[in-house]
């Protein structure tokens, strides 16, 4: 595994968090942008990460060791021309994801892996016309990387089963669990229950059955917690499938099958509220916008180490 050439295209928060998680595992990473203020904040954002995981107890190396194993760079062909693996965490944007995979396709080695963290852009759409088109994979990482464990490897309709294999097979050599997709739909498995689970969130908040406080705390501190330790097909087998369909004949046609996001968004979003980084959303906020980044990362730390304990 140290013998492997590594990049990692896109020196966002997930860019610099990738290269966090290469790095526990020993991987050399180079990272790659198109302007250098992006790599230097990327630098200071990995600086404090590792030390917020040194103080934490997660990480041993060093914020220097970590660093000494990073290449940072402005030139894409030269910083893939030997990597085995190219991993890009650009803007969400079709064409910005195909120029950069035609870029580095033609200087890559001629088997490199060509990876997107898209979290929801069809992999086929990506690929679609490129002769390199069998080894471009979809590798969607929940953020933050370095602490979550699961991983999407999607199949393109071209994508190769030995481009599937071997990328599954470095998710695992890095500690984490590849959740193979199949079908290349929108929005893969992560974010389509995601966006399942939050329609209906922002639904029941609409028709006045519950504030958004109230549902807020219902799935972080009840559906979330069991989600933890067992999932939704193990929770039916436990109450049984009998009573779950019963439930959910009754249930299923009052639950919202809104086509387009909630009006609350745009309420919000009318009212300047846009997120933590302008101080309220759905909820306000005093902190900074990294303070609030921390005390999730804290809270995930906590229940990693109580599931670990418990085995």
């Amino acid at each position: 595994m140290q013998d492997l050439q590594l990049s990692v295209i896109g020196a966002g928060q997930m860019g610099a968090g990738f290269v966090v998680h290469f790095r526990s595992a020993d991987l050399p990473v180079t990272l790659i942008d198109h302007r250098q203020s992006n790599l230097d904040d990327a630098r200071s954002r990995i600086r404090e990460t590792v030390r917020f995981l040194n103080d934490r107890g997660m990480m041993e190396a060093s914020p220097e060791v970590v660093l000494d194993g990073v290449t940072f760079t402005l030139d894409a062909p030269e910083g893939v021309a030997e990597s085995e693996i190219v991993l890009e965490t650009v803007a969400e944007d079709l064409e910005t994801k195909r120029e950069v995979f035609e870029t580095v396709a033609a200087a890559a080695p001629s088997n490199a892996i060509l990876a997107t963290n898209t979290s929801g852009i069809p992999i086929t759409e990506i690929a679609a016309g490129f002769p390199f088109a069998d080894r471009v994979v979809g590798c969607h990482w929940l953020f933050p990387p370095y602490l979550l464990p699961t991983v999407e490897v999607i199949r393109g309709e071209s994508t190769s089963e030995e481009t599937v294999d071997r990328l599954a097979a470095f998710v695992e050599a890095v500690g984490r669990k590849p959740i193979i997709v199949h079908r290349d739909v929108p929005g893969f498995v992560w974010n389509r229950v995601q966006f399942a689970v939050l329609r209906e969130c922002a639904h029941i908040v609409e028709e006045g059955v519950a504030s958004v406080e109230d549902v807020n705390t219902a799935i972080r501190d009840g559906y979330a917690r069991r989600t933890a330790v067992i999932g939704p097909f193990e929770t039916v087998d436990i109450a049984g499938l009998e009573l779950f369909k019963t439930v959910g004949d009754d249930l299923i046609p009052e639950l919202s099958n809104a086509e387009t996001v909630s009006d609350l968004f745009d309420d919000y979003l009318a009212e300047g509220r846009g997120g933590v980084e302008k101080g309220a959303g759905f909820f306000s906020y005093n902190e900074s916008p990294e303070d609030v980044q921390r005390q999730r990362d804290d809270r995930l730390i906590e229940v990693a180490r109580a599931l670990e304990e418990d085995g």
